[in-house]
This record gives structure tokens, sequence and C-alpha cells, in this order.
């Protein structure tokens, strides 16, 4: 899986700079994390959003998102938004305040 540089910019620029926020490679794309937890990632193939076990049931209602799937499996409280939800700025920045929203209540790592 090729990583998606535009992608990559628009989560960065959205994300700005806040204590804690770090990024590396990680599942053939790039991660964004907080305080050590994946919060949303960006890949060739789509942005991944870190919503929450039983809290991704609008997203997943939206256009071109899906639950995400690791190895077949569907992953619980991730979506992967495709580039018609990822390219509305106003879903993105909806996505990742929800992600923050969970992830910023989780301890740190």
């Amino acid at each position: 899986m090729a990583r998606d540089a535009g992608l990559e910019e628009l989560l960065r620029e959205d994300l700005g700079q806040r204590p804690g926020l770090s990024e590396k490679a990680m599942f053939g794309g790039w991660g964004f994390l907080l305080n050590g937890h994946l919060l949303c990632g960006a890949r060739e193939d789509g942005m991944l959003v870190r919503l929450g076990k039983g809290k991704d049931a609008w997203a997943l209602a939206l256009p071109d998102i899906k639950r995400m799937l690791s190895r077949e499996r569907e992953m619980q409280g991730w979506v992967r938004a495709g580039p018609e939800a990822y390219g509305n700025d106003m879903l993105r920045k909806r996505l990742l305040i929800a992600a923050l929203d969970f992830v910023e209540g989780l301890p740190p790592k």
C-alpha cells in the first residue's frame, strides 16, 4: 500500500500543532497519534479514523465511509473514509473532531 502525501498534508493542516501529537509510518501509510494512541491515518486507499466502539454509526451512514477491515475482520469503532468523504472539508473536520474527542479521553501511553 502506498502513502497519500496530499491526504497527509490535509490532516496535518487540520490537526495543527497540539501537545502530544506525533506522526509515524504505520500500516503501509502514515499514522497520526495523540498521546501515543492512533488517532487517524492516511493511505492511498483512504483516511483511517478512530471514533471508538459504539460511536461510529453516524459516520457509517454517510457516503464513501466504511468500517475499517484488518485482515478481512471488521474493526469496531474504526472507519475508512474514501476520497469523496475526506475530500469534503467539513466532513473531514467533523470526523477528526470526533476522533479527537474519543482519543483525548484515553489515558496517555
